[in-house]
């Protein structure tokens, strides 16, 4: 038990850069406390003594308002931050190194008895106010978005963002953050699931830019192996300034 908590405030000093001390960690780090319940809760569920187990779990979420089922089953190297209004359920099944903000809640879906409740592999991410829903599996090390609420399976190293949570197209995102980059300025504070048409616009227009540029080099590599000299205008692209236009508004 004292080497399970003394993991866990190496694993908060590892990950939150406002804890200073070991000392800090155990006496005002609600997530820490609550995983200590949740391994007397545990171990007395295990014995049959349900009730009991049942009671301290419903301590434990008075005194630091997450709650545990006893039954859950938790990983080493969790990770609870803030951790107000968190609720992991009875058949909820989270793997080693995970992580998660407040308000998230690992539910089900279903009266029926057996397993209705999320599976988190190992180093998943959870953001604040994220609902993951029934007994589906976050694959190792995917990241869930805040507020998103999941309620299918999510692939390992993916990311999940919306309501209901859709799977980000990495390769898209990357070269579109790259096209940004080029034209001076970066996109990373645009979420593409908002709703804003002036976002969707950008996103709209760095996209086609990009295709265009996809195009433009297809094109000059044909015409390379036709013979045609094409230096001059891979020079041309090569010269633009992204930061012309703002040279001119200044």
């Amino acid at each position: 038990m004292f080497e399970a908590v003394r993991r866990d405030i190496r694993t908060v000093l590892e990950r939150d850069p406002a804890a200073r001390s070991a000392l800090e960690v155990l006496v005002s780090c609600p997530g820490v406390h609550a995983l200590a319940f949740h391994r007397v809760a545990h171990r007395l569920w295990g014995r049959g003594w349900t009730t009991l187990a049942r009671f301290v779990a419903h301590v434990s979420r008075f005194l630091t308002g997450i709650e545990i089922h006893p039954a859950a089953r938790l990983g080493p190297g969790l990770f609870i931050d803030h951790g107000m209004g968190v609720v992991i359920g009875e058949t909820a099944l989270i793997g080693d190194d995970c992580t998660i903000y407040h308000g998230v809640t690992l539910g089900g879906t279903s009266w029926n008895k057996g397993k209705r409740h999320p599976t988190l592999g190992d180093g998943v991410v959870v953001g604040a106010g994220a609902k993951i829903l029934g007994p589906i599996t976050i694959g190792r090390g995917a990241k869930v978005g805040s507020n998103a609420v999941v309620v299918k399976d999510v692939p390992e190293c993916a990311t999940a963002v919306g309501i209901p949570a859709r799977i980000l197209d990495e390769d898209s995102k990357n070269a579109r953050e790259q096209s940004a980059a080029q034209m001076g300025f970066a996109a990373y504070g645009i979420g593409e699931d908002a709703n804003d048409p002036v976002v969707k616009a950008i996103h709209g227009l760095i996209d086609h830019t990009v295709a265009a540029d996809l195009r433009i080099e297809y094109i000059l590599e044909q015409l390379s192996r036709l013979g045609v000299k094409v230096e001059d205008a891979r020079a041309t692209a090569d010269k633009f300034d992204p930061t012309y236009l703002n040279r001119i508004v200044d």
